[in-house]
C-alpha cells in the first residue's frame, strides 16, 4: 500500500477545490436539467484513485448546496463515489489513454440514474425523462472533459 504524501492531498484539494466552484458558480448543476460541468473531472479517476475521493469529497461540499439537502449530499455523493470507483478499476489495467476516458465516459452518462432515481423519489419528477436530460448534461461534460484530461495528460503524468 502507497504512503499517501503531502503532494497527494495537495492535489486531492485543488480537484476537490475546483469541482466545488464549477459546481457552485454554474445555476444548472441541480435539478432535472442539468449540466453540472464540474464532472468533466471525473476523467481524472482512471489516472489515480487520490481523485476518487478527491472527486466524492468535491461533491459533498458542492452538494451541501443542492435544494435537496442532506438527501442529495449523502446520495448524490454516493453516486459519484461509486461512478469514479468503477471508472477507476475498469481502467486500472487499461494502457491507453483514450480507452480509459471513454470508460469514464461510459460509466458517468450511465450511473445518471442514480441521480434521475432521486430527483424522481424526491420531486416526483419523471424518471425516464430526468434520466435521459442529467445523462445528456453528463455526457456531454464528461466528452468536454475527456478532451481536456486527454491534452492534459500529454503534458503533466496524472498517475502520479
Amino acid at each position: 500500500m502507497k504512503k499517501l504524501t503531502l503532494s497527494d492531498l495537495v492535489k486531492a484539494g485543488v480537484v476537490a477545490a475546483i469541482y466545488v466552484a464549477l459546481t457552485l458558480v454554474n445555476p444548472l448543476s441541480y435539478g432535472a436539467v442539468q449540466f453540472r460541468i464540474s464532472e468533466f473531472l471525473n476523467n481524472l479517476a482512471p489516472f489515480n484513485k487520490r481523485y476518487v475521493w478527491a472527486l466524492t469529497i468535491g461533491c459533498i461540499i458542492a452538494n451541501l448546496n443542492s435544494p435537496l439537502g442532506v438527501y442529495d449530499v449523502i446520495f448524490g455523493s454516493l453516486g459519484t463515489l461509486v461512478m469514479t470507483g468503477l471508472s477507476y478499476f475498469l481502467a486500472k489495467k487499461v494502457k491507453s489513454v483514450p480507452a480509459k476516458l471513454a470508460i469514464t465516459v461510459i460509466i458517468s452518462t450511465l450511473m445518471s440514474w442514480s441521480v434521475a432515481l432521486e430527483l424522481y423519489l424526491l420531486t416526483d419528477a419523471p424518471f425516464w425523462f430526468t434520466y435521459l436530460t442529467v445523462a445528456l448534461g453528463e455526457f456531454g461534460a464528461c466528452l468536454l472533459g475527456a478532451v481536456i484530461v486527454w491534452i492534459l495528460n500529454t503534458r503533466i503524468d496524472l498517475s502520479k
